[in-house]
């Protein structure tokens, strides 16, 4: 799956697929805070969603705190 196949707005499952994890790690990672290494998300009803962009940008301070775990 390469980027640009990635819609605007996306799932859980649509994460978890691209980064090659458990959706549930996903979840896992919208509880915990931005600033702590979680992603940036919102709620529709009773589902999470996160912006391309928010995903794109939480991949690039991943690879630029690449010494931190996220906790």
């Amino acid at each position: 799956m390469n980027v640009s196949d990635l819609p605007e707005i996306l799932t859980a499952q649509d994460i978890a697929d691209y980064l090659v994890i458990s959706r549930r790690r996903v979840y896992e990672l919208f509880q915990i805070s931005v600033e702590k290494g979680g992603i940036r998300n919102f709620d529709i009803g009773n589902t999470k969603r996160v912006k391309k962009e928010d995903l794109l940008q939480w991949i690039e301070t991943q690879i630029n705190n690449k010494g931190h775990k996220v906790s």
